[in-house]
């Protein structure tokens, strides 16, 4: 997707260019989180209230947890790039595929304000892909139920 390097959490030159994104709702986060540490031999890179999320180098995933008892499994679907200019050149290659995408700029979401593009895809939660890069960490005051846990009820987050 990019020739550029995803730097996060001590990742290595050897690091993919892009991941995929896949966030679930669990019942419990804390024995999810236990799971998923000893499935991916990985300690969580961000835990807040209701959200966990783990950057998994092999395979290259990022996995995000939400607590949402009440929710299907599959909360949404991504792929996360390496920066801004990589998410504004996949909206043009998608549109000039014509597909219908969305643009969510300098966008607060999950823990994070990210730049992203919405691609409208059938069968999928939500009803979209989202291709995005993480700008910098948010300050915190939202939690999980104002961000993607709402996501299978039409946020506009995620």
């Amino acid at each position: 997707m990019t020739s550029k390097m995803i730097e996060e959490n001590n990742q290595t030159e050897n690091t993919p260019t892009s991941r995929l994104q896949l966030a679930l709702n669990v019942s419990n986060l804390t024995v999810a989180i236990e799971f998923y540490e000893k499935l991916f031999t990985v300690a969580p890179a961000k835990v807040r209230d209701g959200y966990a999320n783990f950057v998994v180098a092999d395979p290259p995933l990022k996995l995000v947890l939400f607590e949402n008892i009440d929710a299907p499994p599959l909360n949404h679907l991504g792929v996360e790039v390496a920066d801004s200019e990589s998410v504004e050149h996949l909206a043009g290659e998608f549109v000039e595929k014509g597909l219908t995408t969305r643009n969510a700029m300098k966008e607060s979401c999950c823990h994070s304000v990210q730049d992203k593009v919405y691609v409208t895809a059938p069968d999928v939660p939500v009803g979209t892909w989202e291709f995005y890069t993480v700008l910098e960490g948010a300050d915190g005051s939202e939690s999980a139920s104002q961000c993607c846990s709402t996501a299978a009820s039409g946020s506009s987050c995620c």
